[in-house]
């Protein structure tokens, strides 16, 4: 799709926009949602793991069930391959409906499936509420998990924009195998989204990225709010390696005297995302951008706010992966206060969990050796979406769970999110 396409993303206004910060204020809300859903609960998530958080989801979803409410489980193939047989068998029979976006063979012992995963965190209830964020179910989103706990975010929405990403899940289900019969049934079934109530005053936007139709759409949303900011850019992101004209629009920015504030990894989950990012660091700083490094433990979030209204959340990291090969899901605010919420939050990090990077601290580097790195990334930013795009572009699959091997590899046991989340999510 050309650059100069809106496509179909367009504001609807009328909604209430909650931000959730970890999995303190996210599961709770979640869980309740599922077990006061009258007709519906869908979930879509990257990592569902067989540990604390993933039997409390396992729970809710099939008490549901059980009381006749139609539960939908999308879960990705490579992000959860190790769910037991009793798990899944625990949900199918309760009629739960589980399944599997595009499983694959491991071969001795490795996950071969690893581009273009279904990477979106989705949660909508009865056509009336929705979640939408970058929060896993694994016990590695909590404050107990200890060092390696992950920081992040998810928005929780009512109005008229959970019509929208209503309609996105359930045609994301038809795709892959109920068919366009299927899905005209279940819209005739929802309530129409045109007539729905307004919940609040929060302009939204969902916003989606996949392998057909719209390959950038998340990544434009981005430049078109940095291009239109006046004072302040603040972007926190788990996984920082965009491409070179995203990087162009923050250096053009900050030497028009925005205010760009990047808030990256400083303790990764995995070591090359900080070296990936750093690779950056010369580049940024000379243009004026400013960069703090979060170094309670991982980051994990994908959240970013432009001056005093516009406001991201979502599952989209800024990198190679998520912005040209992944499937991802952002929601777009337009609202003050939940502007300055975010803000506040951000302001909080950056005062207190932070550590900024001066141009000093990268003064040691050989300077002949930082000449020839930024050329080669230089290169690498500016074609490896190109690149990206020629890699094969599967028909997405969903599978039903006992249809596929993720069981049989293990009939029993918890299987142990220490390094599992860090593997998949880094992928």
């Amino acid at each position: 799709m050309s650059d100069n396409n809106v496509n179909d993303n367009h504001w609807i206004a009328g909604n209430r926009i909650g931000l959730l910060e970890n999995g303190e204020e996210f599961f709770p809300r979640v869980f309740e949602a599922i077990r006061r859903a009258r007709r519906e609960a869908i979930v879509e998530t990257f990592i569902l793991f067989e540990d604390k958080v993933g039997l409390q989801l396992h729970a809710a979803m099939r008490e549901a069930a059980l009381r006749g409410v139609k539960v939908d489980l999308m879960i990705d193939g490579f992000g959860s391959p190790d769910l037991s047989r009793e798990f899944i068998e625990g949900l199918t029979s309760a009629g739960v409906k589980v399944r599997v976006f595009d499983p694959g063979r491991r071969f001795m012992g490795q996950r071969l499936n690893v581009f273009r995963r279904m990477h979106r965190k989705i949660v909508v209830i009865d056509g009336e509420r929705a979640f939408v964020g970058g929060i896993n179910y694994s016990a590695d989103h909590l404050l107990d998990y200890g060092p390696m706990a992950k920081q992040d975010y998810a928005v929780e929405l009512e109005g008229p924009i959970v019509g929208e990403i209503h309609q996105f899940v359930l045609r994301a289900i038809a795709l892959g195998g109920k068919g366009a019969g299927w899905f005209r049934r279940r819209l005739r079934q929802m309530p129409d989204a045109r007539h729905a109530q307004s919940a609040g005053t929060a302009d939204a936007m969902f916003v989606t990225r996949d392998n057909r139709r719209h390959t950038n759409d998340i990544e434009r949303q981005y430049r078109a709010a940095i291009r239109a900011a006046r004072e302040r850019i603040v972007i926190a992101n788990a996984y920082f390696f965009p491409g070179y004209r995203l990087i162009k629009e923050l250096r053009r920015a900050a030497r028009r005297g925005v205010d760009v504030r990047l808030i990256l990894q400083g303790e990764p989950d995995m070591p090359i995302v900080k070296t990936a990012a750093s690779m950056l660091y010369h580049h940024l700083l000379h243009a004026g951008v400013r960069i703090y490094e979060y170094c309670d433990r991982p980051l994990h979030g994908k959240v970013a706010l432009m001056d005093g209204r516009w406001s991201t959340v979502g599952s989209s990291n800024l990198d190679p992966l998520s912005l040209s090969l992944n499937l991802e899901a952002n929601v777009v605010v337009r609202d003050e206060a939940f502007n300055n919420v975010l803000a506040e939050r951000m302001e909080r990090l950056m005062q207190h969990s932070c550590k900024q990077v001066q141009a000093a601290d990268l003064a040691s580097e050989w300077s002949g050796w930082r000449l020839v790195r930024s050329f080669f990334v230089f290169h690498i930013l500016r074609w490896y979406p190109a690149l990206l795009g020629r890699l094969p572009r599967h028909v997405p699959r969903l599978t039903p769970a006992e249809a596929t091997d993720l069981a049989s590899r293990r009939d029993t046991g918890r299987s142990n999110p220490t390094g599992g989340a860090t593997q998949t999510e880094a992928a």
